[in-house]
Formats: structure tokens, C-alpha cells, sequence
């Protein structure tokens, strides 16, 4: 069945395609549908914004998601913390070895499990397993650096903000409700919906949380846009899969492209 949403791009007698992906995932959604499969295929490579199976990537994200021991926390919020690790069954140890912005993500995603979703059904992660199937190479759009850089503060001050907003959404069971509202827009391919996602995920009530979204999603739009072009130029026929949020809006990839000089079609995907 396909899913997702899908663009195909043309320049210079190329076409490349634009997939917005979801980065966890249900197991009966690793298999490509139909078109999605047909056009993996006809492209040249695969481009992730990371690609999760590369060894040297995995082995910088482990090393950049390590806990800094000069940003603390505040004794409340890392017994919090330590109380959803313990409800996620999951060790006490890694509060101090893993950043806990990502503990927090770790914490969310373990959640959704009870509803059939995993980090390892994600749709990036399967596409890229059907590349190489393929004997197609697999690229990065992004850096480590680029991508958890938005993730992971750098001082204490955002670092508390950003953690304690993980802890309440948990402990208020906000996030089992936006993860499946999510899903299911993306997996019927509405775009309308994804494109307002700041209006309904009770995630940016405050400028500070629009601003750090902005910044996570349409702030690495333009460095996504400039990679594919790059790749594209150089004679590849493109496959770019990513997170489906950086798909839609007017400063969305297939807006982004088609300012660049590429004709730019909505390819409709038979549910």
C-alpha cells in the first residue's frame, strides 16, 4: 500500500523524487507501496537526512547524544526523569550517559510502542534497507552536527526548558494522541494537515516552543534543499526521503525547489 506523501521533480532532463517519510513506523509499513517503490527505482541513489545504517554516522550520533556532565539538571527534573525511565522499564544508569534531550525522545518513542509503533518500522530506515537490496547507494542530506545540533542544547538554561516540556507531554499523555494524529495524516498523504501541524500538536503554545520548531523543521529546510539540488546537478537522478513535516507549507522542499527551477508535480498515491 503506499503511503506517505510523494513529489516528482524535473531539471535539466532529470527527474528526482521528494518522499515524506515518518521516522517511526508500524511493521506492516516497511514495505514501499507500489509507486513509491517504482520510483526508488528509477532513481540513481537514495537520500536520507541521515542515513541511519552507515557506520560512520551511527558511530558520531552515538558519540554527539552522550551526556555533557557540565549542563545539570534541576533535582526535580531529573527525578522525573529517572521516574519515566523506570515506568518505560528501561536502565536508571542512562540519565548520565545519554544528553537528555534524547532521552526524552527515546522515552516518547518507547511510549508509542504500545500502539504498534518503533523507531526501527520507521519508514526512513526501511527504505533504506530496500536501496541497498537494490545495489543503490545511500546518501546523507544532513550532518550529525546539522540535525541533533537543533536536538540537543548547548546551555543549561534551554537544556532544563526543552526537557521539562518532553516530561510534562509524558506525564500528561499528550503524546501517544499528537503521534497518532501524525501518523495517520501522513499515511493518507494529507498535506493540509501536516502544514498545520503547529496549530493542533499542543507543542508550540509558547513563542519559544514556535520558535524551536521553526528551527528544527523549516530552519534545515533550505540545507535540505541545497543538498538535493547539489545532487541532482551532478548528474543523479534523486531519491530524497524525509521527515514528511519538511514537505508541505510555503517554505516546504517542493516550494524550496521549485524557486530553484525545478518543475515540481504532486504525485497522487492510490490508498
Amino acid at each position: 500500500v503506499d503511503r506517505g506523501l510523494l513529489w516528482r521533480i524535473e531539471k535539466d532532463g532529470r527527474t528526482s523524487w521528494l518522499y515524506g517519510t515518518l521516522h517511526v513506523g508500524k511493521a506492516e509499513w516497511m514495505v514501499p507501496g507500489p509507486r513509491v517503490l517504482r520510483a526508488l527505482m528509477q532513481s540513481d541513489t537514495l537520500a536520507l537526512e541521515l542515513d541511519p545504517q552507515h557506520p560512520p554516522v551511527m558511530a558520531k550520533m552515538q558519540r554527539y547524544m552522550a551526556r555533557d556532565p557540565k549542563l545539570t539538571l534541576t533535582t526535580s527534573l531529573d527525578r522525573r526523569l529517572r521516574a519515566q525511565l523506570q515506568k518505560a522499564c528501561m536502565p536508571p544508569a542512562l540519565v548520565d550517559q545519554m544528553a537528555p534531550e534524547m532521552l526524552g525522545a527515546t522515552l516518547t518513542v518507547t511510549a508509542a510502542r504500545r500502539e504498534g509503533f518503533d523507531a526501527l518500522y520507521g519508514i526512513d530506515f526501511s527504505l533504506g534497507q530496500v536501496a541497498r537490496a537494490l545495489g543503490k547507494p545511500v546518501q546523507s542530506l544532513e550532518t550529525v552536527e546539522t540535525q541533533l545540533g537543533e536536538l540537543i542544547s548547548d546551555n543549561e538554561d534551554d537544556l532544563r526548558a526543552n526537557v521539562g516540556q518532553m516530561l510534562d507531554d509524558l506525564e500528561q499523555g499528550k503524546v501517544i494522541p499528537q503521534l497518532l494524529r501524525l501518523a495517520r495524516a501522513w499515511e493518507a498523504g494529507r498535506d493540509d494537515e501536516l502544514a498545520n501541524y503547529t496549530e493542533w500538536c499542543r507543542c508550540a503554545d509558547t513563542p519559544r516552543d514556535k520558535a524551536r520548531l521553526r528551527r528544527l523543521i523549516e530552519g534545515r529546510n533550505a540545507g535540505l534543499a541545497d543538498s538535493i539540488d547539489r545532487l541532482h546537478a551532478g548528474g543523479q537522478s534523486v531519491f530524497a526521503a524525509m521527515g514528511g513535516l519538511h514537505l508541505v507549507g510555503p517554505e516546504g522542499l517542493p516550494a524550496l525547489m521549485a524557486r530553484r527551477g525545478y518543475t515540481v508535480i504532486r504525485e497522487p498515491l492510490p490508498r
